[in-house]
């Protein structure tokens, strides 16, 4: 049914990371190819960025990208077509770009409960929901 699934994990929550993927495997098929992302957050300012060596990007990006590997070996079986991505700046700008991209039919997302702050401010689970071409599944924890 769906061709190309985009499941944007955040490696440090990882009860909404493995029931998002749990949902996903369900939606996947032999014709799917399901898109794992993970985003290293920018900066956000040129004074921020001045407290870290020139290097700190290139190394905490590569390290993401082992830590994401690592992660979709041991959880998505040997036989999903999968394809890790590591992505670089704002959560959500990030994943609704990769599913443009990507030409995604489905975005499968955890999200957590939200507190009082996240009604003010939206979480980017919410943003995407909004902003989203292709259809979104949220998975609750």
């Amino acid at each position: 049914m769906y061709k190309n699934i985009l499941l944007p994990v955040d490696l440090s929550d990882e009860v909404s990371s493995s029931k998002a993927l749990a949902a996903a495997l369900e939606l996947t098929t032999a014709e799917t190819t399901l898109h794992v992302v993970s985003v290293l957050p920018s900066f956000g300012s040129a004074q921020v960025a001045g407290y870290f060596s020139a290097d700190f990007e290139k190394q905490a990006l590569k390290h993401l990208a082992d830590e994401l590997c690592a992660w979709v070996q041991k959880h998505v079986p040997g036989d999903i077509k999968v394809k890790p991505h590591v992505l670089h700046g704002t959560v959500y700008h990030e994943v609704l770009m990769a599913a443009d991209k990507l030409a995604a039919d489905l975005i499968v997302i955890g999200a957590h409960r939200p507190e009082l702050k996240d009604y003010f401010l939206g979480p980017n689970a919410a943003r995407i929901v909004r902003h989203a071409k292709p259809s979104v599944f949220v998975v609750r924890n």
